[in-house]
């Protein structure tokens, strides 16, 4: 395709307004009228704009901490970049993302994703989303030379390739990473050699080259654009200035020879000579072109420092989305006995049905409907909206992150909880913060599911229950289903909900039954359930240990007329700590029962919550029942040992009342 006069010359004007304003913000960050410090893409602006020049207005991308010229490239706005590099309140993210999370959804750009590699699930999933929506857009996932070691990238790629999705990686290989040569620890020369292991067409540029770049990324947008999948382009190009500004411009890690090397094929001088040579500019029109980007850039620059510093109020704002699924008083339960998975497999089917947004990702859901059955028969109905994945826990649970943003409502599900070790990443530094550190701008309502806790001889790696590490992370929430009736309410209310939510389904519960009305329904989260009233003691407990207390409830009664109040929580995230303070109040004593290990768990979490709102009226410190900190093992006589059960609840409360008589 033959570059026009425009392209070329709206091309060389995003590439000098990266420059100038990058200079300028170094110099901000550098006297300290900025605060900490930033990643400047100096020596780079021929990727950006090439690239960005060859995309439409409707297009996406996503880019990494190095992200200021890409967003400047798509049509940013300076002023609001600045303010949010200065901690402004007027900032695009209220200065919550600072320079290395900037976003505008506005025009197409999803986020610059600081985790290295990171920006590549997010990428793949605005791929699947574009074929979900069938909009025909294309998505170009801007990442570094270190990102192409990550696991993300192959599993990003081996992605997008199976599912033939419209994303354009764009490798800018800047030959280092903060002070490694990328040659010593890459053993590759040109990166574009990997596309081959995934079928997809590869190639490497002259990132210094407007004109190159611009004509593979145009080649490689049609390609995706024409339904024929992703192509990885490396860039090979230079960064002139340090890693971060918080080096000293001569802590470059290149050799001086080389920094002059690179400066002298400089990619703004490079495109001025082409330029000049086709009688497009003068030498007098690059003076007044220079000196007008400088002056918008220095209005930029007035703007942030004047712009006022946000409220401290602030930053408790924007962990989770406020829009929410109406409050829905779920019906009382119907007549028919309905299992655990096919609860879940009917909220699954109403929530499609209702909404050609929901789709379902995850390892056999389709022929085998997942492990335990959840997603039997839905891909005979709903077609490719529910799709097989790879075995690559953090690649699809982040194209599921990823296609949320750009508007669908994903389900995940994740075979055992213990497979979340390989989404980390994934899910808290991306799920769990993008509505926050884009100051609300984003909305992940992703669904996480999978199974937890012990049994079916699983053993150490298949069997742990983890929702602490959850429970932990600010901006998710965290549901634990008890019976059958709540495993459809809850889940067709995360489904509906704007925040990233962990669902956690115990494997012992799948094939209970339970009365389950036929018509749909939703239970707010934050209600929490009194499975049993009672005035000796309450007992917290979560999952599958809700029966097991019920179960001691019963026995402690008959036995010795000690009354049990059991509560469960159904939602750890929101938590209904009144209706768990209120029930304390009454019996003076409680004790918190969980499956999962006692150290630093929920349990222990909620006990010095209740321990501190009713101290006054406790009759015996709160008790933390679960597993002590040992592995799953594998033999049932090993495992019995160490899981909780009802005979481990008797013996703690005996002891309680005991200890308190």
């Amino acid at each position: 395709m033959t570059l026009t006069s425009e392209t070329l010359l709206e091309g060389y004007k995003k590439m000098v307004t990266i420059r100038i304003f990058e200079d300028e913000v170094a110099k901000k960050f550098r006297d300290g009228s900025f605060p900490r410090h930033a990643h400047t893409y100096q020596g780079q602006e021929a990727v950006a704009a090439g690239v960005c020049l060859a995309l439409t207005k409707e297009d996406f991308i996503t880019s990494t901490h190095r992200g200021h010229g890409h967003l400047i490239a798509k049509g940013g706005d300076l002023s609001r970049a600045a303010a949010e590099f200065a901690g402004r309140a007027s900032g695009y993210c209220k200065g919550k993302g600072g320079e290395m999370h900037v976003i505008d959804l506005g025009i197409g750009m999803l986020g610059a994703i600081s985790i290295v590699g990171g920006g590549i699930p997010l990428a793949v999933g605005s791929g699947l989303a574009s074929q979900v929506h069938r909009d025909n857009r294309v998505t170009a996932c801007f990442f570094g030379d270190g990102a192409a070691n990550q696991g993300t990238f192959h599993e990003g790629l081996n992605l997008a390739a199976a599912w033939r999705l419209p994303v354009v990686f764009i490798c800018e290989n800047n030959l280092y990473a903060m002070t490694v040569r990328s040659r010593e620890v890459t053993p590759v020369d040109d990166l574009s050699v990997r596309a081959q292991a995934y079928g997809i067409p590869g190639l490497t540029v002259d990132g210094a080259s407007f004109t190159e770049v611009y004509h593979a990324a145009t080649k490689a947008i049609a390609r995706a654009r024409a339904g024929e999948g992703p192509t990885l382009i490396e860039c090979k190009t230079f960064r002139f200035e340090a890693h971060a500004t918080v080096f000293p411009p001569t802590l470059h890690p290149a050799p001086k020879s080389e920094i002059e090397a690179w400066k002298k094929r400089d990619p703004i001088e490079h495109l001025f000579t082409a330029l000049e040579c086709k009688g497009l500019m003068s030498t007098q029109d690059k003076v007044r072109l220079h000196a007008a980007v400088q002056d918008e850039v220095d209005q930029a620059l007035r703007f942030a420092l004047d712009a006022p510093w946000p409220d401290g109020s602030q930053a408790t704002e924007d962990v989770l989305a406020l829009e929410f699924v109406p409050e829905i008083s779920p019906p009382s339960p119907g007549i028919r006995d309905t299992t655990y998975v096919k609860a879940l497999n009917e909220a699954l089917r109403e929530e499609m049905s209702a909404d050609q947004t929901v789709i379902v990702l995850g390892e056999d859901v389709e022929l085998l409907g997942g492990l335990y059955g959840v997603t039997r028969d839905l891909s005979k109905e709903f077609g490719d909206r529910v799709r097989d994945t790879p075995i690559s826990e953090n690649s699809f649970t982040g194209a599921g992150i990823g296609a949320a943003v750009r508007g669908c409502r994903p389900v995940v599900e994740l075979m055992y909880m213990d497979f979340f070790a390989l989404a980390m990443d994934q899910i808290v530094n991306l799920g769990a913060k993008l509505h926050y550190m884009t100051g609300g701008q984003v909305k992940v309502p992703v669904v996480i599911r999978t199974a937890t806790g012990a049994g079916g001889g699983g053993s150490a790696t298949h069997s742990q229950s983890l929702e602490a590490w959850f429970y932990h992370v600010p901006g998710l929430k965290v549901v634990m289903p008890s019976t059958p009736f709540d495993a459809k309410g809850l889940l067709k209310t995360a489904i509906r909900d704007n925040s990233p939510v962990i669902f956690l389904e115990h494997k012992s519960l799948y094939q209970s039954k339970g009365p389950v009305p036929e018509h749909g329904y939703c239970i707010p989260f934050g209600e929490a359930a009194i499975r049993r009233s009672g005035k000796d003691v309450t007992v917290i407990a979560t999952g599958a240990m809700v029966n097991e207390a019920l179960k001691a409830a019963e026995q402690l009664w008959s036995e010795s007329r000690i009354d049990l109040e059991i509560i469960d929580p159904r939602t750890l995230v929101p938590l209904d700590l009144k209706t768990l303070v209120s029930s304390v109040m009454k019996t003076r004593k409680a004790a918190i029962f969980n499956e999962a290990t006692s150290r630093g768990s929920f349990a222990s979490d909620v006990a010095a919550q209740i321990s501190e709102a009713a101290f006054d009226v406790l009759d015996a410190p709160v008790m933390v029942v679960g597993m002590p900190p040992t592995p799953i093992p594998f033999s049932p006589a090993l495992e019995r040992e160490i899981v909780p059960s009802a005979t481990t609840l008797i013996r703690a409360i005996k002891s309680m009342l005991g200890n308190s008589a």
